[in-house]
């Protein structure tokens, strides 16, 4: 099958390309949203969602209905220098259960009717150490940003991206440092949980990687730093943005993705939302470099996307009070 992203450059384009939402459905959700059985603004966050969905879907009465959730999974070389506290055979294991429908996500899947999938990128074959050389070829990170491009339903109407992968919040904190600067230690965090001393060889993994890889593109920062996971979600995140299906961002991991389209593109994320604040150390930091607000922050740090799926109840809420409440005139409420 052919690529739908040739090369690295076509995929820059794609992303400058992309769509701006629909402004007449802009306007007409926020006229409509001007005349609910409500004093205005009673609902506070929830009436800028509803009308930021509405522009995406291109309608002023948008309904929620066909979630999707994409799970990619990847094994990393990096993850050797023991800055992880499980062995790389975890990602096997947790696919296998994610698969079975046995995982934390599976249930959040369940419970806010969202469809699931998942997808292995080559586990048997890890990326290369970062510190020694760059992590992925470039047709290794095309290979995984058309995986994520390609696992997009078009028909979905909501996106979250989640990840498994053992080493990924190193390479998660390596795409950080090199997009933003700072210090190894302002990025990294304890991810499993390592110890003390764990903690402090991650960060000095990171340093070395980052100033191994000299160039600052961020589509080569991910190509040197990054995960086929993470490249994945990016993929998939990027189709989203083209397809104006409105993405919901999980935790540290996926916000790393999504810095490198941000990086990539003014825009890019647009159509994104950042669905909670982890407990991992520098998530905030990264959310504050895309300039989202998360709409929650229950101290999740599990990944799996669980914490962008939680927060597909906030995003239901929002679009069921704007579609379906009564206006006024429907309601014969005086205002008078």
């Amino acid at each position: 099958m052919t690529p739908q992203i040739p090369s690295l450059d076509r995929f820059r384009v794609m992303l400058a390309e992309a769509p701006a939402p629909d402004a007449a459905a802009v306007d007409g959700a926020r006229a409509r949203n001007g005349q609910l059985t409500k004093p205005p603004c009673a609902l506070g966050r929830l009436e800028d969602l509803a009308i930021w969905y509405a522009g995406w879907r291109g309608t002023a009465r948008p309904v929620l209905e066909r979630p999707q959730i994409l799970i990619f999974a990847g094994n990393h070389g990096v993850a050797a220098h023991g800055v992880s506290a499980f062995p790389p055979e975890v990602t096997v294991q947790m696919v296998a259960n994610f698969r079975a429908g046995g995982a934390a996500i599976n249930q959040l899947a369940r419970a806010f009717g969202a469809t699931m999938a998942v997808h292995a990128l080559e586990l048997d074959r890890p990326t290369a150490d970062f510190t020694t050389g760059p992590a992925m070829t470039e047709a290794d990170v095309l290979a995984a940003l058309n995986t994520g491009w390609n696992a997009v339903d078009p028909e979905a109407d909501l996106l979250v991206t989640g990840e498994m992968g053992i080493g990924n919040t190193t390479s998660a904190a390596a795409i950080a440092l090199a997009l933003y600067g700072g210090q190894a230690e302002d990025w990294v965090g304890r991810g499993t949980g390592v110890d003390d001393a764990g903690l402090a060889r991650k960060a000095g993994v990171v340093a070395d990687g980052v100033s191994r890889h000299a160039s600052r593109d961020p589509l080569e920062v991910l190509r040197c730093l990054g995960g086929r996971e993470i490249a994945a979600m990016a993929g998939a995140m990027a189709r989203a943005r083209v397809l104006r299906i409105p993405l919901i961002l999980d935790g540290f991991i996926a916000c790393a993705a999504a810095a490198v389209l941000h990086a990539t593109a003014p825009g890019a994320l647009d159509h994104a939302v950042a669905g909670h604040r982890s407990a991992e150390g520098a998530h905030g930091a990264l959310l504050a470099r895309l300039g989202k607000e998360p709409l929650l922050s229950l101290s999740l740090r599990l990944g799996e996307g669980s914490g962008a799926a939680t927060a597909i109840g906030i995003l239901k809420a929002a679009g069921a009070c704007h579609s379906g409440m009564a206006t006024l005139a429907e309601a014969g409420v005086s205002t008078g």
